[in-house]
């Protein structure tokens, strides 16, 4: 092999082995900074990983906000299933009962949802598309089991006429 293929053929295996690299990391960190978004429903019913920062939204539930200094604690609901989060910090000026927030952190071991970041809707139109379709999802669930509820009572009650026309 002549000196200068040698030398391409170095500088081609430590481009690719840079370029590899450079993938390699970019991956990991965007791996590290990727949050995925639950529902209040799914992480009551445990598909959220303990320990793992993800986001969760939601509407803060009426009556639950409570303050002790600068940590808060209040409940993030879709309207189906509530989930206890705890944050320590200055809230956005936007944030109150019944409004819509996204929440950045983590489950503890306890399932309270232990939040670093809170963000609160700009206003009285705009809904994170996470949140919306989450709670038009829970909404969908409670029509759901409406429409069966009274299927079953309407079926009861022809039942009960059947046996008193008897």
């Amino acid at each position: 092999m002549t000196p200068t293929r040698r030398r391409r053929l170095i500088f081609a295996v430590l481009l690719i082995g840079g370029i590899g690299t450079a993938v390699a990391l970019g991956a990991y960190a965007f791996r590290q900074n990727l949050f995925y978004f639950y529902s209040p429903t799914q992480v009551a019913e445990g598909d959220a990983p303990p320990n793992h920062p993800f986001r969760i939204g939601g509407l803060v539930e009426k009556g639950s906000l409570k303050r002790n200094g600068m940590t808060v604690h209040f409940m993030v609901t879709d309207t189906a299933k509530s989930v206890p989060v705890v944050y320590t910090g200055i809230l956005p000026d936007l944030f109150r009962e019944g409004q819509g927030i996204v929440a950045e952190g983590h489950l503890n071991r306890s399932g309270v949802f232990v939040a670093s970041r809170v963000l609160a809707k700009h206003d009285s139109t705009y809904m994170p598309p996470e949140v919306a379709r989450a709670l038009k999802r829970a909404h969908a669930r409670e029509a759901a089991a409406a429409r069966t509820k009274a299927a079953e009572a309407g079926a009861a009650r022809t039942k009960a006429a059947e046996a008193g026309a008897r």
